[in-house]
C-alpha cells in the first residue's frame, strides 16, 4: 500500500509544470470567452485557468481559430473582464486506483463524500478507446443477478451491455441499486449523470447503503454542475471501469442515465458551434453515445469485462425519440419498464413483451428456452385479450391457449417481481413448477409454486453458470 501511495506521488510530482503559458482575455459572447495568445498551444479539450478578480474559473478549450481560442467555462461569466489572465492546464486525464472502492468522486476524481483520495499511478485518458473489435472476446456465462426475471426471462451474460428504458418514476434508480447490490461481479461502477444532490445522498445512503458500497466506486456530476462536467461523468466512470477490467476484474458498469449524458453534450456541442438535427441533438450525439458503449463488453486476453447496464429516460415511453433510436441500435437488449405496471404495483415493472435479451438463445439449454417461449406465448396471449376478458366478453373454453394465459397470468405476473437469492437453474426449477401447474388446470400463483417441491433444474445452462463474484 505504501509503495502505490509512493508511486502515485512521484507521477503527480512528474507532471508538475514550473511554467504556464498564459493567454488574455478578449472578449465574452454568450456563454463562450476568447481569449487570444493561446492558440498556438492550446488543444481542442485542454483546461484551462481564468483568473478573475476574486478568485478564478475553469473551463475547456472548444474552438480554436486564427490567434483565438474559445473556452466554455464551468460556471458563469460573471466578474470576467477584458484582459484577465487565462493559463493552460492541459488535458485531464484520470489516474484511478483500487482504493478508490467504497468511495463517491466526481467526474475529475476528487472526493465528494469529505474524505482526502490519493490516485493511482497510472494517468488514463478520459476519451479512452475500445477495445480492438477483432481482438475481444465474445461473451461469456450467464450472471446471476438477485432477480428471477434476469435469471430466467431476461438473461445478462458476462460482456453483456443492455439498456434500461423508462420514464421518470417507475422503478429505474431502485432497479440498478438492486443490481448493483445483488449482481455477480468483483467491481460496481456507478456514473450518476444529472441527478439533484438529494437524490445522490439517498442513491448511496439509502437506496445502494453499505453493502453496494462495498464493492462500488460512484462517479457523480449533480444536475447544478456545468455541461462539460455532467459529460464527463460517463466517461470518467467508463475509465475507472477500465482500469479495473485491465486488472482481469469482472466489472458491473451502471449509468444513469444516458438521456442526461446526451443532454449535456448538447450544450456543449451547440457552443462548439455544432447546429442542432436530431429533434434538437446535434449530429455528434450518435457518436459519442456509440463510442461509450463501445468501451464497455468483453475484454482481450488476460482483461476482465465490462457488463454494462445504461438507462435513458423515455418521456411518454416513446421508445423511438432519438437516445433511445440511438442506444437500442448498437446494444445486447433492452429492458423496458412500464408505468402502467408499476402503477399497480409490481417491482420490478418490466414489460416481458417490449423486452428482449440477445444472449438468447446461447444463454440458455433448450429445455430452458422452451420455457421462454411458453411464457412469451401465454403473456402475448393474455396481453392481446386484456381488454375483452376484464370486460367479461370472453368466455372459458373458446381459446385453449387463451386459457392457459388466464390460469398463469398471476403467477408469472408474481414471479416476475420475485427474488433469486440461489440463481438461474432454481429460478427456473420454479418457473418450471409455475407452467406445470398451469398445465395441470390449477392456479398457478407465484405462492404455490414456491411452496411446492422444487424438482431438479431442467437441464444444466449451455454455459457455465455464473454464481459467485467477489461479493
Amino acid at each position: 500500500m505504501e509503495e502505490s501511495r509512493i508511486a502515485a506521488l512521484r507521477a503527480r510530482i512528474t507532471q508538475l509544470e514550473p511554467v504556464r503559458a498564459v493567454g488574455r482575455v478578449r472578449s465574452v459572447e454568450g456563454t463562450v470567452i476568447w481569449i487570444r495568445g493561446l492558440a498556438h498551444l492550446a488543444r481542442i479539450g485542454d483546461r484551462l485557468r481564468l483568473y478573475r478578480a476574486g478568485g478564478f474559473l475553469e473551463g475547456e478549450v472548444l474552438r480554436i481559430r486564427e490567434d483565438l481560442v474559445a473556452m466554455l467555462p464551468d460556471d458563469g461569466a460573471e466578474g470576467v473582464s477584458q484582459g484577465d489572465r487565462v493559463a493552460v492546464l492541459g488535458s485531464p486525464g484520470l489516474a484511478p486506483s483500487d482504493g478508490w472502492i467504497g468511495r463517491v468522486i466526481d467526474p475529475y476524481g476528487q472526493p465528494l463524500d469529505g474524505v482526502p483520495i490519493s490516485p493511482g499511478s497510472r494517468q488514463r485518458p478520459v476519451r479512452g478507446s475500445p477495445p480492438p473489435a477483432a481482438a475481444r472476446r465474445g461473451m461469456g456465462p450467464r450472471m446471476a443477478t438477485g432477480l428471477a426475471v434476469f435469471d430466467t426471462l431476461l438473461p445478462i451474460v458476462r460482456g453483456q451491455r443492455i439498456g434500461l428504458f423508462a420514464g421518470s418514476g417507475v422503478g429505474k434508480s431502485r432497479l440498478l441499486a438492486t443490481l448493483a447490490r445483488g449482481m455477480a461481479a468483483d467491481v460496481v461502477v456507478l456514473a450518476l449523470v444529472g441527478e439533484r444532490g438529494r437524490e445522490l445522498h439517498d442513491f448511496v445512503y439509502d437506496v445502494l447503503g453499505a453493502e453496494g458500497m462495498r464493492r462500488a466506486v460512484v462517479v457523480a456530476a449533480t444536475s447544478d454542475r456545468s455541461p462539460l462536467e455532467r459529460r464527463r461523468c460517463a466517461m470518467a466512470a467508463m475509465t475507472v471501469a477500465e482500469h479495473f477490467r485491465d486488472q482481469g476484474r469482472q466489472v458491473l458498469f451502471l449509468a444513469d442515465s444516458i438521456t442526461r449524458f446526451a443532454e449535456a453534450h448538447r450544450e456543449v456541442a451547440i457552443a462548439a458551434g455544432e447546429l442542432p438535427a436530431l429533434r434538437g441533438f446535434p449530429p455528434s450525439t450518435a457518436h459519442q453515445i456509440m463510442r461509450l458503449a463501445e468501451r464497455a463488453g468483453p475484454g482481450v486476453g488476460e482483461a476482465g469485462d465490462i457488463t454494462a447496464v445504461f438507462s435513458v429516460l423515455v418521456a411518454g415511453s416513446d421508445m423511438e425519440e432519438p437516445i433511445a433510436d440511438i442506444l437500442r441500435g448498437v446494444l445486447d437488449g433492452h429492458v423496458v419498464l412500464s408505468r402502467e405496471i408499476a402503477e399497480r404495483g409490481r417491482y420490478p415493472a418490466i414489460d416481458l413483451l417490449r423486452s428482449v435479451s440477445r444472449s438468447l438463445p446461447e444463454a440458455a439449454s433448450d429445455a430452458e428456452n422452451a420455457l421462454i417461449l411458453t411464457v412469451r406465448q401465454l403473456l402475448g396471449a393474455y396481453s392481446r385479450s386484456e381488454a375483452m376478458i376484464r370486460a367479461g366478453l370472453y368466455r372459458e373454453g373458446e381459446d385453449p391457449l387463451l386459457d392457459r394465459a388466464i390460469r398463469a397470468w398471476s403467477g408469472l405476473d408474481g414471479f416476475m417481481a420475485e427474488a433469486s437469492p440461489n440463481g438461474p437453474e432454481v429460478a427456473f426449477a420454479r418457473l418450471e413448477v409455475l407452467l406445470r401447474r398451469v398445465e395441470a388446470g390449477g392456479a398457478g400463483r407465484a405462492g404455490q409454486a414456491r411452496n411446492a417441491s422444487v424438482p431438479t433444474p431442467v437441464r444444466p445452462t449451455a454455459r457455465k453458470q455464473e454464481q459467485g463474484g467477489a461479493g
